[in-house]
């Protein structure tokens, strides 16, 4: 009897807010996709962790925009710079909803923008749609107006 192996999505978050990353961490025990989370807390440490040899790359990166000595931005223009980073996706998220900070980031490569929601429940409901996304291998960045997570596109 064959046994069925579960694919899991290795999933590297680089964030600094302990409390944002707890709730990153429960919203994926909560989803039906597999995980596998290994954290970081500010760009330099991202960094240093994705050009270790020893590292092997994660399927897909969660990257808070605000992080102290290396933020958001210039990580993702170091990986889109990399021969061997810029075909990891980043996923950009933060509280900010300053649209020419989303397009800036959509110029520099950036595969999704995520407005962290308010709520926990909101949160759980946008990480599970984005896992969803990249599961069904949607990797290529999509057209602008689809560039955006909300979830209010979820309740619709």
């Amino acid at each position: 009897m064959e046994s069925q192996q579960v694919v899991s999505l290795n999933i590297l978050l680089a964030d600094d807010d302990i409390d944002d990353c707890i709730f990153f961490k429960c919203a994926l025990e909560k989803s039906p996709i597999a995980t596998k989370l290994v954290t970081v807390h500010d760009g330099m440490e991202l960094m240093q962790l994705l050009t270790s040899d020893a590292y092997k790359l994660p399927d897909v990166l969660f990257l808070d925009l605000n992080m102290p000595r290396k933020n958001g931005f210039e990580c993702l223009s170091e990986l889109k710079l990399s021969l061997q980073l810029k075909h990891l996706p980043a996923i950009m998220y933060s509280t900010s909803n300053d649209q020419d900070v989303v397009s800036r980031l959509y110029r520099n490569g950036a595969q999704y923008f995520i407005r962290k929601p308010p709520d926990i429940s909101q949160f759980e409901k946008i990480i599970h749609h984005t896992l969803t996304l990249i599961e069904k291998r949607h990797m290529q960045q999509p057209a602008r107006e689809d560039f955006v997570l909300e979830v209010q596109e979820l309740m619709g």
